[in-house]
């Protein structure tokens, strides 16, 4: 018998007690004093004011804002500590994090405090995390435009279970045991990803063997169609917001177009380049990996390169170095919105080494980049198999019986089924 049976067959042989949240903490809106930029400061003896731009995505703990309010506009704000929850009740919608320090909020958060004597800390971050509790406060939160609202009311209304303090203790030991081998696996992943970018730039410093040539004499430049994108079609349609910051194929809200004449001319082949051209993706080359028929938009240029002097899949590398980016910044237009036309992108200059030195760099290149990007077989899966491990137990493991019910859920069942495949 594992750990925590024992702890539940001692402390809660027959069930938890649920409540609503609101019986056992206190819940209640930040506030904002008005207008709010006339009580920023830089004083040292500011207050935190925290925002939801001090939020790290993936992290549960808040500790630094990047802005301070007066005393005064303290008293008009709401305060929270240490220990302390809170929660968006808008952008990042629901999420719980943990604050490490004292400060105010604005009204676009939640606060949950005084829930000490019910609840540890790290139990409720990973409760208020669930499936079932994230999707009851989607469920029934109100939109108001696109941005869907949640409200105190909604928060202090969830039903939650209140396991014994030692069973929530042995729930977390087991819980962070995932999240610590995620936090690890995204720490390598961090570190293989500046390992690839220096190497990369290394590879792609000019040198000695290297001749250095503009673009525009290496290479011929084809504007995109223009089209309406559909949600149907029989080919997909190509646009600047389908380029990924790693220059690759976002295979999220595709579009498509129905093929034509016209368009035909405009079809990708396996290892084509793309290059966005406008707006804030300028800049952004695409290689086009697979042979799934497509077509680009007029926002794209497509780059056919002299490949008896440059492979494709050296230059796509090339354009994610620093030395690529250095020349676009400095040649894009600035007037208005930023355009990165073919003139400018002409002027790029490339160090081309010989064919054979190209083919190494790429090898050792692709290494790095399968490792770092690779959502089949790289640290990304890996990192992605971890968290469905640990939403699978969490939401699991904090699964009970309620007091007094005969009732067992299915996902009680699979619980128990798992800890007695387990022993």
């Amino acid at each position: 018998m594992s750990r925590l049976d024992e702890l539940i067959a001692e402390l809660c042989p027959d069930g938890v007690e649920y409540k609503k949240l609101g019986e056992v903490a206190t819940i209640v809106r930040g506030a904002s004093p008005r207008p709010i930029k006339n009580f920023i400061t830089t004083d040292a003896d500011g207050v935190n004011w925290i925002k939801i731009g001090d939020v790290k995505p993936g992290e549960k703990y808040i500790t630094s804002s990047a802005e301070k309010i007066t005393l005064e506009g303290a008293k008009k704000s709401r305060k929270v500590k240490p220990g302390d929850f809170i929660l968006s009740n808008s952008m990042s919608f629901g999420r719980p994090y943990i604050l490490k320090i004292d400060g105010c909020i604005h009204d676009g958060w939640l606060a949950i405090s005084d829930f000490v004597d019910n609840y540890l800390p790290d139990f409720l971050y990973h409760l208020l995390n669930s499936k079932n509790c994230q999707n009851e406060m989607k469920k029934k939160a109100s939109f108001g435009g696109a941005v869907q609202n949640l409200n105190a009311d909604i928060v202090r209304a969830l039903v939650l279970p209140v396991p014994p303090l030692e069973v929530q203790r042995e729930i977390v030991h087991i819980l962070d045991s995932f999240t610590l081998l995620t936090a690890e696996l995204t720490a390598e992943l961090t570190a293989r990803k500046k390992q690839y970018e220096y190497y990369r730039n290394q590879l792609l410093t000019p040198n000695f063997n290297v001749c250095n040539m503009q673009l525009q004499d290496i290479a011929k430049f084809t504007y995109g169609y223009t089209d309406k994108a559909k949600d149907k079609g029989d080919t997909r349609f190509i646009r600047i917001t389908d380029i990924d910051d790693s220059g690759r194929l976002n295979p999220a809200g595709a579009k498509y177009i129905n093929l034509s004449d016209d368009s035909q001319k405009y079809l990708l082949h396996k290892g084509d380049l793309l290059l966005a051209r406008t707006g804030a993706t300028y800049g952004k080359t695409l290689y086009y990996s697979t042979d799934e028929p497509a077509v680009y938009a007029s926002f794209l240029i497509k780059i056919s390169l002299d490949n008896s002097k440059i492979l494709n899949r050296y230059y796509w590398h090339f354009s994610k170095s620093q030395i690529y980016w250095s020349q676009a910044e400095r040649l894009v237009s600035k007037g208005g919105q930023q355009q990165f036309n073919t003139n400018a992108v002409g002027r790029i200059v490339v160090p081309v080494p010989p064919l054979e030195i190209q083919k190494k760099i790429v090898d050792v290149l692709d290494n790095f980049d399968t490792i770092c990007s690779d959502l089949n077989i790289g640290l990304p899966a890996e990192i992605e198999a971890r968290q469905k491990q640990y939403e699978y137990y969490r939401d699991l493991l904090l699964t009970f019986a309620e007091t007094g019910s005969t009732l067992m859920t299915d996902r009680q069942t699979d619980r128990q089924t798992d800890r007695q495949t387990d022993r």
